[in-house]
């Protein structure tokens, strides 16, 4: 009697074209804590900067990635990350990709870590809480408004 051995799901798969190991892996496995995937057409510029800036503080670093025509704002929120002295550039990585259409298709990743001034930029000066608070008046001050003498 033979015996037949299957060959599970995500067991790696030898593609012949080119003899790489293609693996499937579930979506878990490839998506890192610290990663975004920007979209230039779903969100803002400043909501990938101002997520960029939650990462940076939870992990340390942030890696932002992006294919196509996304590629030019992982750039720019990168830049403005860098020049408000936030972060320094770890690793920049391009590559392209094949596409259905037999084009290639090109991708950026771009690895920055906090820099030095991080939390000294991210916490604000007592005197700019002050002027944001200016229009607040105190509890206590509201409760004697409203008694009368």
């Amino acid at each position: 009697m033979a015996m037949e051995i299957a060959t599970p799901i995500h067991a790696p798969v030898t593609s012949p074209a080119s003899n790489l190991i293609i693996s499937a892996t579930t979506a878990g496995e490839t998506q890192k804590k610290n990663r975004i995937q920007v979209s230039n057409t779903k969100k803002p510029l400043f909501f990938y900067v101002n997520l960029a800036k939650r990462y940076i503080q939870q992990h340390n670093e942030v890696e932002l990635s992006a294919l196509g025509m996304a590629i030019t704002t992982v750039v720019t929120i990168s830049e403005i990350l860098k020049n408000n002295g936030l972060a320094t550039e770890k690793k920049v990585l391009t590559s392209t990709v094949g596409m259905k259409d037999e084009t290639k298709g090109k991708i950026i990743e771009i690895v920055l870590g906090k820099s030095d001034k991080f939390d000294s930029l991210m916490t604000p000066a007592p005197e700019e809480e002050a002027v944001a608070n200016m229009g607040e008046k105190p509890v206590e001050a509201e409760a004697h408004e409203g008694k009368k003498e």
